[in-house]
């Protein structure tokens, strides 16, 4: 199971809880299934809308793609009623966040993002931990986040880290959307 970004992670934990606790009580987890895949279903164009998205494969110089890591990551999770559509990319730069932070600031706005005022520190000298960006154009329904990753994070998401993880900083690069294209926004 990979956990998703703002909404999602507390989203995958809850649910990570729930099959572990229907493993040890018994539930049928066919039952648990089909109750959270409702939301996904008639989602596959809404993904490869997300997927074609050129920040995805945006990256500094520098950057490697760590292994286990190579290719795209989309599709739909549902929880508590809530079903969200993805498309991800993990990376791993060789320096800092400090690095990657005004890349992705950059590149986002060339591209059109706006950078959420939550997520605007006061100071330059206080780097946020992630960046959320809504698009420029009206669209409420679609998010891009870069956050960095932990080895808790992978732990959790049950991904085993390549030695690429030691050298720098890992982080994702995730455009996300309510599978039911309702309005989302960026949440501190």
């Amino acid at each position: 199971m990979a956990l998703r970004t703002g909404t999602g992670r507390c989203a995958a934990l809850l649910l990570t809880v729930a099959l572990a606790a229907g493993t040890l009580t018994g539930c049928d987890s066919l039952l648990l299934d089909a109750a959270l895949d409702g939301g996904c279903e008639n989602t596959e164009s809404r993904v490869k809308e997300l997927a074609s998205y050129g920040i995805l494969d945006s990256r500094p110089e520098g950057t490697v793609v760590p292994q286990g890591f190579e290719d795209l990551e989309s599709g739909c999770w549902a929880d508590s009623g809530d079903a969200w559509v993805y498309a991800d990319r993990t990376y791993v730069f060789p320096g800092d966040k400090a690095q990657v932070i005004p890349y992705y600031r950059a590149a986002a706005e060339r591209d059109g993002w706006e950078l959420s005022p939550a997520y605007a520190k006061p100071s330059t000298a206080e780097l946020p931990a992630d960046l959320c960006f809504t698009p420029g154009k009206g669209d409420s329904t679609t998010t891009l986040e870069v956050y960095f990753l932990t080895a808790e994070v992978l732990d959790m998401e049950e991904r085993k880290p390549g030695p690429e993880f030691d050298s720098g900083s890992a982080y994702r690069v995730a455009v996300t959307s309510p599978a039911d294209g309702s309005a989302t926004s960026c949440s501190d």
